[in-house]
């Protein structure tokens, strides 16, 4: 596996985690149907949601010796 794919998996574990921590989602895959595809969260959710990923982004950043 190449480097750019484990970063790519591994943003989409942190994204996924993210999601359901944050803002209840089970998954962030397409299902095709409204009842599960669409979903209401409360501007406090959204704002932890986005917090958190940009402290995973600032992480991230930090692993890899960037500033």
């Amino acid at each position: 596996m190449t480097n750019t794919r484990k970063q790519t998996q591994a943003a989409a574990e942190v994204i996924a985690q993210i999601a359901k921590e944050h803002l209840d989602l089970d998954t962030l895959e397409t299902r095709h149907s409204d009842r599960l595809d669409f979903s209401e969260q409360a501007v406090w959710q959204l704002r932890a949601a986005l917090e958190a990923a940009y402290a995973a982004g600032l992480a991230e950043r930090k692993a890899q010796g960037r500033r």
